[in-house]
């Protein structure tokens, strides 16, 4: 089986001076984003992993305006913010300016990554294939209509968790998604609809775990597809070549790299179905052939849902070791 081959991705947690110490380790959860409900799961998952493996945990909701948890005396910081302020580099540049070690990717490449435009802009220079898209404002939508037609997707360009993000198909409702955005965000991306499965790639330091194939009940992986309706299956084994499985990890490498990640992300992949009907994938996954870069995520989910963490226990890292994995990597990067 291909998951049983790709065993060697594991990443090993090697003996290092700090890898059996017990730290004080700082969890911060909640923030002001949209994703506020997923934070707090997240980082509590977190917390409890880190206290099971013996280390000391202060847990605290954080924000802008409440930076109190940064003066609790830490050996690293855990940062399990999605979303505004936590994952768009902010949050890192604070921690980076008070000389205070945390998991997960810095300011500059946090910044880059949560902004989708910015990403794709920067994965296109790598030479890999990104869907076309658009940027709307107030000010471009009164000079005219988006030049993107349908089928498209509408989204926020800085959220994550599929907020307010739509596919629409027809053209009379176009606009009303895209002014949807505008009022929240001030900025909308449209992105050329690409019919086939999402692939999910999760990286663990250096290493790709094995890409996991997303298939919701519903229109497309939502907020409720990804943290409310269990009958989401998250596949290992959905019959897509190896070699395209091999290659998105491959990519999902280079995207890591290329934006100056370090630590963990996810990227997220789509499958383009040769020919035009997206019922194929579904009947012969075979069929696809080309990937199409989405988006990469430096704070990804530590939910029962989320995708990294299943990955990893699919090589022989479980849970709490996933989290102390990812502790001890901050506690060398700047030791």
């Amino acid at each position: 089986m291909y998951g049983e081959r790709m065993h060697t991705t594991c990443p090993v947690i090697e003996e290092s001076p700090t890898t059996m110490r017990r730290l004080r380790i700082t969890v911060l959860r909640g923030g002001p984003s949209a994703e506020r409900e997923i934070s707090l799961a997240s980082g509590q998952a977190v917390a409890d992993a880190l206290r099971r493996r013996g280390h000391e945990v202060f847990v605290s909701d954080v924000g802008p305006d409440n930076l109190a948890a940064l003066d609790q005396p830490a050996d690293v910081v855990f940062p399990a913010l999605h979303g505004t302020f936590g994952e768009d580099g902010v949050l890192q540049e604070i921690l980076e300016r008070r000389g205070i070690r945390f998991v997960g990717s810095g300011s500059r490449a946090c910044a880059l990554a949560i902004d989708k435009v910015a990403a794709k802009q920067r994965v296109a220079e790598l030479g890999i294939d990104t869907p076309a898209f658009e940027v709307v404002t107030n000010e471009s939508l009164a000079r005219g209509a988006p030049r993107l037609a349908p089928p498209v997707v509408v989204k926020p360009v800085a959220e994550g968790s599929s907020v307010l993000t739509t596919i629409v198909r027809e053209a009379d409702a176009l606009l009303p998604a895209v002014r949807a955005v505008l009022e929240r965000y001030g900025r909308a991306l449209l992105e050329r609809f690409i019919a086939g499965d999402e692939i999910t790639v999760g990286i663990i330091g250096d290493r790709a775990l094995p890409p996991i194939c997303v298939r919701p009940q519903r229109e497309f992986y939502d907020y409720q597809a990804k943290y409310q309706d269990d009958r989401t299956e998250y596949l290992f084994e959905a019959g897509h070549p190896e070699s395209l499985l091999a290659r998105a990890q491959r990519l999902s490498r280079q995207v890591f790299a290329g934006l100056g990640c370090r630590h963990l992300a996810r990227v997220d992949w789509m499958t383009e179905v040769r020919g035009q009907d997206a019922r194929t994938t579904r009947q012969d996954a075979r069929a696809t052939q080309r990937l199409w870069f989405l988006e990469i995520n430096t704070i990804p989910g530590f939910t029962s849902h989320s995708l990294v963490p299943k990955a990893a226990a699919r090589v022989g890292l479980p849970f709490d070791e996933l989290v102390e994995h990812l502790v001890r990597m901050a506690a060398e990067e700047s030791a």
